[in-house]
């Protein structure tokens, strides 16, 4: 089986037996598991197998009627003694699987923080150990998410919206974050304004975790909602932009916050209607003064939300009233990435549109340099008909004998992450 983890073992002359193989891959099993069947295989493979739609046993065609998957110790121990035992062919130990979580122990704890009638202590304590299974391995998210967890920690966050938050909400806020949620549960915030101004509240909450877990939650439930007017409501409302700005503002130090304030910022910019609001609230210099501690993807993000922002009067006007906008996304182009490089020129083309003064300010920050070598380059063929705008329009700022004519091309897309 070539390009598999079998062929280097065989080609020293060891052969693994025939019992260790898992019978989907015949690979060495890392994390055998027994089905009801009584077939054993490697996890991931069986998985996979079941994932895929398939519901019956591959080796006995059984239809598999527990899904329940029962770690088989003995031979995981089995397969670690025999490659110990042949350290000297190059065979590596494999490391002792972590388990997911039990699914009782997570439909226990369920139960323990929903249930209004326990004490305040014990709901606290099933959340808190709730938030640790599912933060300390990623298959503990899976079975959490496959007892109905999102729902009920959704119920439990927005129980008491007028008292303020406690720590019953601080911690369901925290695991919900989490987990990707559905488009139904994402319209289940989105369409009551009173959980939609508590997320709001809670972005000026104390804690600084708190507030990124909010901002976290505002980006999920805007880009798992497919509606444009409940989109609307969600960014219709002062406070989230405020709070999402001051967060990017004043948090800059916490990588985290950067990261969530700018995917969450972008997703609000996402709503066309709104985008007035991100200016009023100070966006336009914070993205600005926040784009060089930005890493690619999140840079990526932050150049995108300012494309979208210079396409109103306003925002426009905020960026170059910047003195360091138009420098900073002329250095951009060809620096981060391609679709960094089309964002960045099409701002520019919007800003220089607008602005004779943005067109000096681009020509001498090097602008015409930084066209022509993107023009040449391997960049996507959107962002070459971008850099042939930005010629044809600032072609009469450059010196006489440095450009001849460009062809106009249109082209204005966000790329959707």
């Amino acid at each position: 089986m070539p390009g598999t983890a079998v062929e280097p073992l065989d080609l020293v002359g060891l052969q693994i037996p025939y019992h260790f193989r898992c019978p989907i891959s015949l690979e060495l099993m890392r994390d055998p598991i027994t089905l009801c069947t009584g077939q054993t295989y490697d996890r991931s493979s069986i998985e996979s197998w079941v994932a895929t739609g398939n519901t019956t046993c591959p080796v006995t065609r059984v239809p598999i009627t527990d899904f329940t998957f029962i770690p088989n110790h003995t031979l995981r121990r089995l397969i670690q003694d025999w490659c110990v035992a042949n350290q000297a062919f190059g065979i590596q130990r494999i490391p002792t699987p972590k388990q997911p979580a039990d699914p009782n122990l997570v439909r226990t704890l369920l139960g323990q923080a929903s249930s209004v009638s326990n004490p305040f202590q014990s709901r606290l304590s099933a959340l808190r150990r709730l938030k640790g299974l599912a933060r300390d391995y990623e298959k503990n998210r899976c079975v959490i998410s496959s007892l109905n967890a999102r729902e009920i920690l959704i119920d439990i966050l927005f129980s008491d919206t007028v008292s303020g938050s406690s720590e019953l909400n601080v911690e369901a806020l925290a695991v919900l974050v989490m987990f990707q949620l559905c488009e139904s549960e994402c319209e289940s915030i989105a369409s009551d304004i009173d959980r939609v101004m508590y997320l709001a509240h809670m972005l000026f909450h104390s804690s600084i975790e708190v507030r990124i877990n909010s901002a976290s939650l505002v980006e999920i439930i805007l880009s798992g909602t497919r509606s444009s007017e409940l989109g609307a409501q969600v960014s219709n409302v002062d406070e989230i932009f405020e709070g999402v700005t001051d967060m990017l503002r004043n948090l800059n130090s916490y990588p985290r916050a950067l990261k969530t304030g700018i995917r969450a910022l972008f997703a609000l910019c996402l709503v066309k209607q709104t985008r007035q609001k991100a200016v009023q609230a100070g966006a336009p210099e914070t993205l600005i003064d926040r784009l060089a501690d930005l890493d690619k993807c999140e840079a990526e993000r932050a150049l995108a939300t300012i494309d979208l922002l210079c396409r109103i009067p306003s925002g426009c006007s905020a960026f170059a009233s910047h003195a360091l906008t138009v420098p900073l996304l002329v250095k951009t182009i060809l620096k981060i990435s391609d679709r960094a490089t089309e964002y960045a020129a099409g701002a520019l083309m919007s800003l220089c549109s607008e602005s004779e003064e943005c067109q000096r300010d681009a020509v001498n920050a090097g602008i015409l340099t930084q066209l022509l070598l993107l023009v040449q380059s391997g960049c996507t063929e959107r962002g070459k008909r971008k850099a042939q705008m930005l010629l044809k329009l600032l072609r009469d700022s450059w010196p006489e004998d440095s450009i001849g004519n460009s062809d106009d091309f249109g082209c204005n897309e966000i790329v959707p992450f």
